[in-house]
C-alpha cells in the first residue's frame, strides 16, 4: 500500500524561511596589522642619521617596510601601508619638535607621511611576486625616484624645508658624499633607495635573473660614490683662514649671554684669527641703535685683530623681530645678512589665524619673525686685508641646498651657519642639524663652519670631512684652519642644480601615467568582456 504525502499546510507554504545568514568574513582581517607594523618600521632608518649614528643601517633600513608594501593585498592596501610608513618615519625622525608645536607633530606625520603612498603603490605595483626581470629594472629606477620626489616635495620651505633626508645618513662618509657634489643631496638618496630595492629583490626573488640584476644594480651603486671619489680632481687649494667658532653653551640671560661670548673672544687675542663667528641669537640688541654693544663688539674685533660675525636676534626700528648675521670690524657695522627663510612654529605660526593657538600649548613663536628679502655674501677680509667673501646663514638655512649652492655660485670662499639649539639641546636634533653642514661642504665644494650658540659647532673641509668639533656639552672657543679651494672652482652640482629631483618628478610622473593607462586599459577590456558575454544566447535548455 502505497504512502501519499499529505498535502502541506497554506500557512507554511506562505511563511517567509526563518535562516539566518552567514556573516561575510572581513576581506582583509589583518589589514591593520600590516599598517601598524608599517607605521613601526618607519621608525627603523631613523637609527641611521646622528645621534643614533648607524650609517650602514641606511642601505637595508627601507627594506623591512618595502616587504609590507610587496606583500600587501592589493595596491591600495600597499599605498596605505607607504603612507603609514611615512608618518612612522617622520613622527620618529622629528620627534625633538614636540616642545615647539605639541599636537601639531602627529598631525605633520600624517601630512608628510601620505606622500609615502605613491611609495607603497609603486613596489606592488612592480615587485609583488613572481619578480621578473623587465619589474625588477623598472623597480631600481621608479622606486628610488617616488622616494626622492617625496623628499623633494616636502622640502619645499612653505611646508618647513629640508629635514631627516635619507642621503644625510651618509654625511661622515666623504667618499659616498662625492655624489653629493655631483647631485646634490638628492643623488646621495637615490643610491641609497636603490640599494635598499636591489636588497628587497634579492630577499623576494625566485628567479635567478631578477637576482642577478639586483646584485649587479647594488653592487654598482655601492662603488659609485667611492670611484667618483677616487677619480675625481682633488680641490685645488689656495692658501688656508682661521676661524674662531665661539660657543657660550645654554645661558637664559641675554646680557650674561653676551657676556660669555665676549669672555671667550677676549681669550684669543694675541692668536692668527681672521675671523671670530658668534651663534644664533648671541645678542638681542639692535645694533644699529644700541651703542654700548657696539662698542664692545668694535674693541672685541680690535683686540682679536679679527672681524666679527655676531648673532643679532632683536627688535627693530619699524618694531618687527628679525634675526641677522651682523658683521663687525673695529670701525663699527660693515654689513648684515637678513634671516630669509624661519623655521615654521619655531619663528613664525602658519596661518597665526587659524593655528595661533598652538603657541599656547607649546614653544612655538609668540611673535613672527620677519624675514629678509634677498641673499647676499658678507664682505670680509682676513687679517692681511685680503677678500674673504663669505656666506653667512643663520640656523635652518643650512638645511636648504639651494642657498649654499648660490653663495658658491656668487664667489664665497666659506660657508658660514649661525646655530642655537636650546630647546632641543638633549635631543638628537644637535648632531643631525651639524650633519648639514658636512653636506653643504661637499655639494659645494666650499669649507663649511658652524657656530652654535648651543649645541655643537663644528668645521669642515671642502669634501665633508670633520676637521674640529665642541660638543653639546663644550664651551668657549674653537679655533680652526680651513683650507681654501681656488676661487670660482664650482662642483657639478654647483653648476647643474637639482638636475636629479627634477629627474625623479619625470620618472614618478611617467610612471603614474603608465599605471593609470594600465588601469583604464585593464578596465575597458573588463567592460568588453562582459558586453560579449551578454551579448552570446543563452544555452537552450535540456
Amino acid at each position: 500500500m502505497s504512502r501519499r504525502t499529505a498535502p502541506s499546510s497554506p500557512a507554511l507554504s506562505t511563511a517567509p524561511a526563518r535562516e539566518q545568514a552567514p556573516r561575510a568574513p572581513h576581506p582583509h582581517p589583518h589589514r591593520y596589522r600590516g599598517r601598524v607594523g608599517a607605521l613601526a618600521c618607519g621608525a627603523v632608518p631613523v637609527l641611521a642619521f646622528p645621534a643614533a649614528g648607524q650609517a650602514w643601517l641606511a642601505w637595508v633600513a627601507l627594506v623591512p617596510g618595502l616587504l609590507l608594501m610587496q606583500r600587501a593585498p592589493g595596491p591600495r592596501e600597499a599605498a596605505v601601508r607607504g603612507w603609514w610608513f611615512g608618518a612612522g618615519f617622520i613622527l620618529t625622525a622629528m620627534y625633538w619638535l614636540l616642545p615647539s608645536i605639541g599636537p601639531g607633530l602627529p598631525v605633520i606625520a600624517v601630512l608628510f607621511g601620505a606622500l609615502q603612498g605613491g611609495l607603497g603603490y609603486a613596489v606592488h605595483r612592480l615587485l609583488s611576486p613572481p619578480l621578473t626581470t623587465r619589474r625588477t629594472l623598472l623597480a631600481l629606477l621608479v622606486v628610488p625616484a617616488v622616494w626622492v620626489t617625496a623628499e623633494y616635495a616636502r622640502s619645499w620651505h612653505a611646508l618647513g624645508g629640508p629635514w631627516a633626508l635619507l642621503g644625510a645618513t651618509q654625511w661622515q662618509h666623504p667618499a659616498v658624499l662625492a655624489l653629493a657634489s655631483a647631485g646634490g643631496i638628492w643623488l646621495v638618496s637615490a643610491a641609497v633607495a636603490a640599494v635598499n630595492t636591489g636588497v628587497l629583490v634579492l630577499l623576494t626573488a625566485v628567479h635567478r635573473a631578477p637576482r642577478a640584476v639586483a646584485a649587479l644594480s647594488v653592487v654598482a651603486v655601492l662603488a659609485a660614490g667611492p670611484l667618483l671619489f677616487a677619480l675625481r680632481e682633488a680641490p685645488v687649494r689656495t692658501g688656508a683662514v682661521t676661524v674662531a667658532l665661539v660657543q657660550p653653551g645654554i645661558v637664559e640671560d641675554p646680557q650674561e649671554r653676551f657676556d660669555a661670548s665676549a669672555r671667550a673672544t677676549a681669550a684669543l687675542a694675541g692668536r692668527p684669527v681672521d675671523l671670530v663667528v658668534w651663534g644664533e641669537s648671541s645678542t638681542t640688541a639692535d645694533l644699529d641703535q644700541d651703542a654700548a654693544s657696539l662698542d664692545r663688539l668694535r674693541e672685541l674685533s680690535a683686540a682679536t685683530g679679527a672681524q666679527l660675525l655676531a648673532g643679532e636676534d632683536a627688535r627693530k626700528a619699524d618694531g618687527r623681530i628679525s634675526k641677522d648675521a651682523v658683521l663687525v670690524s673695529p670701525s663699527g657695522v660693515l654689513d648684515r645678512y637678513r634671516k630669509i627663510r624661519l623655521v615654521p612654529f619655531g619663528e613664525y605660526i602658519p596661518l597665526r589665524p587659524l593655528l595661533g593657538w598652538i603657541s599656547g600649548v607649546s614653544r612655538a613663536a609668540g611673535e613672527n619673525r620677519a624675514p629678509g628679502t634677498a641673499f647676499h655674501l658678507l664682505p670680509v677680509t682676513d687679517r692681511s686685508g685680503g677678500p674673504l667673501p663669505v656666506a653667512a646663514l643663520v640656523c635652518f638655512e643650512s638645511a636648504f641646498p639651494d642657498m649654499s649652492r648660490t653663495a658658491a655660485r656668487d664667489g664665497a670662499r666659506v660657508l658660514v651657519y649661525q646655530s642655537s639649539t636650546s630647546t632641543f639641546q638633549h635631543t638628537w636634533a644637535p648632531e643631525q642639524h651639524v650633519s648639514l653642514a658636512a653636506i653643504r661642504a661637499a655639494e659645494t665644494g666650499r669649507p663649511a663652519v658652524q657656530a652654535s650658540l648651543t649645541g655643537v659647532s663644528a668645521a669642515f673641509d671642502a669634501q665633508g670631512r670633520e676637521l674640529a668639533r665642541l660638543g653639546t656639552g663644550d664651551t668657549g672657543a674653537l679655533t680652526v684652519r680651513l683650507p681654501l679651494t681656488e676661487p670660482g672652482t664650482l662642483t657639478w652640482y654647483d653648476r647643474i642644480g637639482d638636475v636629479v629631483p627634477m629627474g625623479a618628478l619625470l620618472v614618478t610622473a611617467g610612471a603614474g601615467v603608465a599605471a593609470w593607462r594600465s588601469r583604464a586599459g585593464g578596465r575597458a577590456a573588463d567592460r568588453a568582456a562582459d558586453r560579449a558575454a551578454a551579448a552570446q544566447p543563452s544555452a537552450p535548455a535540456r
